[in-house]
């Protein structure tokens, strides 16, 4: 306001009292160091030193605190070495094998279970994996990966499918008693010439008393009609000792055994199948020459197993067992992101006449493309830094094979080789590979923000 031509000056601001300014600041600052110095004190600690320190640990030599300057050797040896290079190769492997099957099987179980009314169990079910450690899911399919199908679930299951289709010998371990009977084409021939009317005396030892057929009976020693070729087939030992090829008493013959008479070119004219005696018989055989054996499927081995966790086929088992382990983690935030997606546009889509494959590709894995690029990237970070599986499943002799960059550098670093240099680097390596998937994920959550 003015009177007579004078305006009046506004009030000043009173002056902050003494010590108001670093109050206030200390009010403003004080509550969020409080809070967030002893974290970031920890995270210096724990995180930040040893990264900084293993990036220059790397550029040194094997032993001591730093070691001797060695440059970017122990980066060249990880990409000439067939030790690294293989699990450089592996752990590409991973990262594309991986990350894809466990969010497509993560998809395909959280579309199914929103159809069936147990989905709840299903996904519990499905989810278990997750509760337990990743050593201990390694242990437990290192069982099922055994060899022996009497020990191993995978191998057992494997030998009811073959036997089903070739079934095993009826004497897997069986050998000729005499030098009259040979080996021949899997098999056992004799070797003396038969004729119409001859008998085939064929003794095998090398049988545990726990191999025997069920139901041999005590061997007869055979005749033979004429026009015909007759013949025995008998476990040729008997206790306290006998005379090899020669029927005793106490001396059982072998059922079921494949006799198989071959003509003087070594054609099968005809084939016969022993007795509970081990008897067997060719009837109305023309007159030649001819040679009598035991066929080679009685001698089939049974079925062994496959060796899943040799060096051929450990890298793929061990992926197997890590999709199986992360399945439900995919299921569950997959079946999240379904649940909150608006059902009026799969609606929307059905009615104008949108198959449910259509619906499934053009609506629903667009919509829920955020939720399959966490599912994925997760993923990644996690198979990069991949140890604790292959540590607890892949045996001595397939870890060569089975290598991973985690693995190589606890191998190198820490069990027995004691090399820090290398170990540094690997470790540096992988922290190289992780950054940028680690940038593009917060980018992608900024973003969505």
């Amino acid at each position: 306001m003015s009177s007579g031509g004078i305006t009046a000056e506004p009030p000043l601001a009173a002056a902050p009292p003494p010590g108001a300014e670093p109050r206030r600041f200390i009010s403003r600052y004080g509550m969020v160091a409080v809070f967030l110095g002893p974290t970031i004190v920890m995270l210096g600690i724990w995180m930040v030193y040893p990264a900084v320190y293993t990036i220059v640990r790397s550029f040194f030599g094997p032993t001591g605190f730093l070691g001797s300057w060695v440059g970017v050797d122990n980066y060249r040896t990880l990409f000439t070495s067939s030790y690294f290079t293989t699990a450089i190769k592996n752990n590409a492997i991973w990262v594309a094998v991986v990350p894809a099957f466990v969010t497509a099987i993560g998809l395909l179980f959280a579309v199914l279970t929103e159809r069936i009314r147990w989905s709840v169990a299903f996904k519990t079910v499905i989810f278990l994996p997750m509760a337990i450690s990743a050593f201990a899911t390694g242990v437990t399919w290192r069982i099922l990966y055994d060899q022996d199908p009497n020990l191993g679930a995978i191998n057992a299951l494997a030998r009811s499918a073959k036997d089903a289709v070739t079934p095993p010998g009826v004497l897997p371990t069986a050998s000729p008693s005499t030098p009259s009977l040979q080996p021949h084409n899997g098999g056992i021939l004799l070797k003396t010439p038969l004729h119409p009317g001859g008998v085939a005396l064929l003794g095998l030892t090398g049988i545990a008393p726990p191999d025997m057929p069920s139901g041999a009976k005590q061997a007869v020693k055979p005749r033979s009609k004429p026009g015909d070729i007759g013949g025995v087939v008998w476990r040729d030992f008997k206790p306290g000792g006998g005379k090899p090829g020669v029927v005793e008493q106490g001396e059982l013959g072998i059922p079921d055994v494949t006799v198989e008479l071959r003509n003087a070119s070594g054609k099968v004219v005809q084939s016969s199948k022993s007795t509970a005696d081990g008897t067997f018989d060719f009837t109305n055989v023309p007159a030649g020459t001819y040679n009598a054996g035991v066929g080679a499927s009685t001698f089939a081995k049974p079925f062994g197993g496959y060796s899943w966790l040799g060096p051929s086929l450990i890298t793929p088992s061990l992926l197997i067992a890590y999709i199986w382990i992360w399945a439900g983690f995919s299921m569950v935030v997959i079946a999240a992101g379904l649940s909150a997606m608006p059902r009026e546009v799969l609606e929307a889509a059905r009615t104008d006449g949108a198959s449910e494959w259509q619906v499934f590709r053009r609506v629903t894995v667009p919509l829920l493309a955020p939720v399959l690029s966490v599912v994925f990237i997760t993923m990644v970070i996690n198979v990069l830094k991949v140890f604790d599986i292959v540590f607890a499943l892949a045996p001595e002799s397939s870890q060569s094979s089975a290598n991973v960059l985690a693995f190589a550098m606890w191998q190198t670093a820490f069990s027995g080789a004691g090399n820090f240099g290398i170990g540094s680097a690997i470790a540096a390596l992988l922290f190289l590979l992780v950054v940028p998937v680690l940038v593009l994920n917060v980018r992608r959550f900024k973003r969505e923000v």
